[in-house]
C-alpha cells in the first residue's frame, strides 16, 4: 500500500528552501575561504591552487543559485 504524499504549504516549502540554501551557502563560502586560507599561508606557491578553489566556491554559489531560482519561478 503506498503512501498518501503530505502537501506543505507555500511557507512550509519556503521554510525548507531556506534551510537547504543556507548550507549550500555555507559549502561554497567554506570552499572560498579554503582558498584564501591555502594563499595565506603557502604564498605565491600555491596561487594556483588557491585561485582554483576560490572559482570552485564560485561555482557552487551560481549553480545553486540558478536550482533555487528555477525552483521557485517553478512555484510560483
Amino acid at each position: 500500500m503506498a503512501k498518501a504524499k503530505r502537501r506543505l504549504s507555500q511557507d512550509q516549502e519556503f521554510q525548507v528552501m531556506k534551510l537547504v540554501l543556507d548550507k549550500f551557502l555555507w559549502l561554497g563560502f567554506a570552499v572560498m575561504a579554503w582558498g584564501m586560507y591555502k594563499l595565506y599561508t603557502g604564498g605565491w606557491a600555491v596561487v594556483n591552487d588557491a585561485i582554483l578553489l576560490f572559482i570552485a566556491g564560485a561555482l557552487i554559489l551560481v549553480v545553486f543559485m540558478w536550482i533555487i531560482v528555477k525552483e521557485y519561478e517553478v512555484m510560483k
